[in-house]
């Protein structure tokens, strides 16, 4: 479902059941204590920013964490609550994928409140599963999805990275190799960039199993340990295809020294030839007196017949030194 472009992008009262209750954002305040809600604001929209400073009754650092526009993963454990900042794949059209895309989540009992700059799918398929009463049953669990979610499409990125590397690797030998130098040095951009958020949001994926005053429980906690260590492993995957990218780029280089040589070589070989040839011509060709054959009608064509013995004599001793 698209997603327009207004200050509430989803709000939510959670039945419980896997299904929710759309709420406007001026509805939020009427919501009935002890009902569990979700809030997912785009910060950009001024009336957004408005109702999270002023109307949400959040802490100014959190207020200030949720609308933050260059933010890292992280997270924060405030009183009886818990910020967490994430990053996700971005596949929205005409994006790089290494482009990611930032959520800001507070968690907190009772609610949760969201923001975020860009479109994030992951986000899109949660809120399309609660309306469809597919979703999950709690707040937590909404957490807990929305993180698995983000893992699914990174490890899907990650796996179009590795699909890429292995047909360049497969392809380069039987083309130019000049042609495939950009694309190796393209994944290596890739693989660092995608690393650059992954590497902290792992560390805040730990963090959050080690909070101890947020509402998650050990159970969740547990299933975030395993998302901790999928991203371990996406991690390890991103450092593989950063060394293949290199190898490749320094067979490349090679390969493309190696043609130069080759090239040089041959054109190394014909100035020789023709050096010893060239210098008969030239001399031959002065004009002085006393030259010989300068009336004789055959001296041109021994002449030719010399350059020509000269020639291969010079190609046989190539030969011989096993220099061809």
């Amino acid at each position: 479902m698209a997603e327009k472009k207004t200050a509430l992008i989803h709000g939510f009262g959670l039945d419980g059941q896997g299904g929710a209750v759309s709420y406007r954002l001026a509805d939020i305040a009427g919501i009935e204590a002890g009902q569990p809600h979700w809030v997912h604001l785009d910060f950009t929209s001024r009336r957004a920013r408005d109702w999270i400073r002023k109307s949400s009754g959040l802490s100014t650092i959190v207020a200030d964490a949720l609308l933050d526009e260059d933010s890292r993963p992280r997270v924060l454990e405030k009183g009886n609550g818990v910020l967490i900042i994430l990053r996700g794949v971005n596949h929205n059209p005409g994006e790089a994928i290494d482009d990611m895309v930032s959520i800001r989540v507070w968690l907190e009992p009772g609610r949760i409140i969201s923001t975020r700059r860009r479109r994030l799918l992951s986000v899109s398929g949660l809120a399309d599963d609660l309306r469809a009463g597919n979703g999950p049953i709690s707040l937590e669990a909404l957490v807990l999805d929305l993180v698995i979610r983000l893992n699914d499409r990174i490890d899907k990125a990650i796996d179009e990275v590795n699909d890429a590397i292995e047909a360049a690797e497969t392809q380069f030998g039987s083309g130019h190799v000049t042609s495939y130098r950009g694309e190796f040095a393209q994944l290596r951009r890739q693989a660092v960039r995608l690393r650059r958020w992954l590497a902290p949001q792992r560390i805040a994926l730990d963090a959050l199993t080690r909070t101890t005053g947020g509402p998650l429980t050990e159970s969740h906690k547990l299933r975030l340990r395993e998302a901790a260590d999928e991203l371990t492993r996406f991690l390890e995957e991103l450092d593989l295809v950063r060394e293949r990218a290199m190898v490749a780029q320094e067979e490349l280089i090679a390969q493309l020294a190696q043609e130069q040589n080759s090239r040089m070589y041959i054109l190394s070989l014909i100035a020789a030839v023709f050096l010893p040839l060239s210098f008969l011509t030239g001399l031959m060709g002065m004009n002085v007196a006393g030259l010989p054959g300068t009336v004789d009608p055959q001296s041109f064509s021994l002449l030719v017949f010399g350059m020509v013995a000269v020639g291969v004599g010079i190609l046989a001793l190539f030969k011989w030194r096993k220099w061809l």
